[in-house]
């Protein structure tokens, strides 16, 4: 069994917001989604149409791989950046949590995050069992590109 570490991030990511975008309808990005910038360190809307659903799969993926509970100010901090200020250095910023916060509770609406009182959100085993089989079907893709990798099966 693949576990979601040992798979690219990208790929994985890419393959859970395509899965998010069609078989998930709790998850959609509200009407505010397409105006706003994730951060105030950033200059301005993501560029790509579908970056709520990205956003969202990264979202599961950090909360597997913590495997703690993660709260959203700690998130925060992960999706934070440098905010650059002309001549003086740039210091760091948190993102946003407006749409960390509506991502999570769109999530826990559709029974992939719970919440842990006083310590923040963990992932149900429905979630866990859901990342573990896109893992695998993004290492099976990733043997078809490096036949390679088939040895590490």
């Amino acid at each position: 069994m693949v576990d979601v570490r040992e798979v690219p991030a990208d790929m994985f990511i890419k393959y859970l917001a395509n899965y998010l975008k069609s078989s998930v309808p709790a998850v959609k990005p509200p009407s505010w989604a397409s105006y706003v910038k994730t951060g105030s360190f950033k200059t301005g809307v993501p560029e790509n149409p579908d970056w709520w659903y990205f956003r969202a799969a990264s979202l599961l993926r950090k909360l597997y791989v913590s495997g703690t509970p993660v709260g959203v100010g700690a998130l925060k901090v992960v999706y934070g950046g440098l905010k650059r200020r002309g001549s003086a250095p740039p210091h760091f910023k948190e993102a946003s949590g407006s749409h960390i916060r509506h991502m999570i509770q769109q999530l826990e609406t559709a029974g992939y995050v719970v919440k842990v009182r006083g310590k923040g959100r963990v992932l149900t085993p429905r979630a866990t069992s859901l990342l573990t089989r896109i893992a695998n079907e993004v290492f099976q893709e990733s043997v078809k590109l490096i036949p390679d990798l088939a040895k590490y099966r």
